[in-house]
This record gives structure tokens, C-alpha cells and sequence, in this order.
């Protein structure tokens, strides 16, 4: 089995959509990902009346690997809801959830997003992210640490 069907199975083991309450409702869009070590982690994504309070799967799959493991550099991530990435858009991170792993750690830029399951395609962070406004910070934190 590949890493992509791997990282497939995991999250689908997340897809149950249900409402938790009358206001909330989980797990009808979930997301496995591959840490930097192998490491596998998994999200799904909950939703609230009050937009402030939502999480997306993508967001709580890196914070259940930052938890749970004290990394921050993803190699690969697939995210779905009811059927695999299939092209035409499916698949790639919010825009909230991009900047998340962009600042997360620098190395992001280089991670892998399913877009075409079937195809295997794939585009990385830093091609659904162009000319990211934060990456001069991380070039002073460098300059910072060298003096």
C-alpha cells in the first residue's frame, strides 16, 4: 500500500458526519497527515453556529501532531469530505488553514496536498500560497539567531 492510500484509509476511519448539538456538527470533513517522521496523525473538522469557533480538519490533524509528538513540519496531507480529492479544486487547505501551516513551520512550503486521488496529483503549500507576506520574518529570525 502507498503512503497515499495509507493516509486515505486513516482519515476515513474520521468520516462519520454528525451533529454534536443543535449548533455543532463534526466530522464531515477529516484529514490525515504525514509528519516529518513518518508519523501519522488525523483530524476532522468541527463547525459551530459562531464561525470563530470552527476548526478545520486540517488544523486539528497539525495540532494533534504538535501535541502529540512536538512536530511541525508536514510531508504530506490529504483532506476530504465525502470522496476522495477528485481535481477541480478538492482537497487543497482553506486559506486560514494554509496560513496556519505556513507559519507553523517553513518547511510547509514543501508538503505535499492530494488534489486527484486517482491521478495521484498532488501540488505543495507554496504553490496554492504564492508570494507569501511572512517569509521575510523568517528570514530576520535566522539573521537574529546568527548574531
Amino acid at each position: 500500500m502507498d503512503i497515499w492510500n495509507t493516509l486515505y484509509e486513516k482519515a476515513k476511519e474520521q468520516y462519520h458526519p454528525e451533529d454534536v448539538s443543535p449548533f455543532v456538527m463534526a466530522h464531515h470533513v477529516v484529514c490525515a497527515l504525514e509528519a516529518e517522521n513518518g508519523d501519522i496523525f488525523t483530524g476532522f473538522c468541527i463547525e459551530s453556529c459562531s464561525g470563530v469557533m470552527n476548526l478545520c480538519a486540517e488544523r486539528v490533524a497539525a495540532l494533534n501532531m504538535y501535541v502529540n509528538s512536538g512536530q511541525t513540519v508536514v510531508k504530506r496531507l490529504i483532506a476530504f469530505m465525502d470522496k476522495v480529492p477528485y481535481g477541480e479544486g478538492s482537497g487543497i487547505p482553506c486559506g486560514a488553514c494554509r496560513e496556519f501551516f505556513m507559519q507553523l513551520n517553513e518547511k510547509n512550503e514543501n508538503m505535499e496536498i492530494m488534489v486527484d486521488f486517482e491521478k495521484r496529483e498532488t501540488v505543495t503549500l507554496k504553490e496554492v500560497t504564492p508570494f507569501w507576506w511572512g517569509r521575510e520574518r523568517y528570514e530576520n529570525a535566522k539573521t537574529n539567531e546568527e548574531n
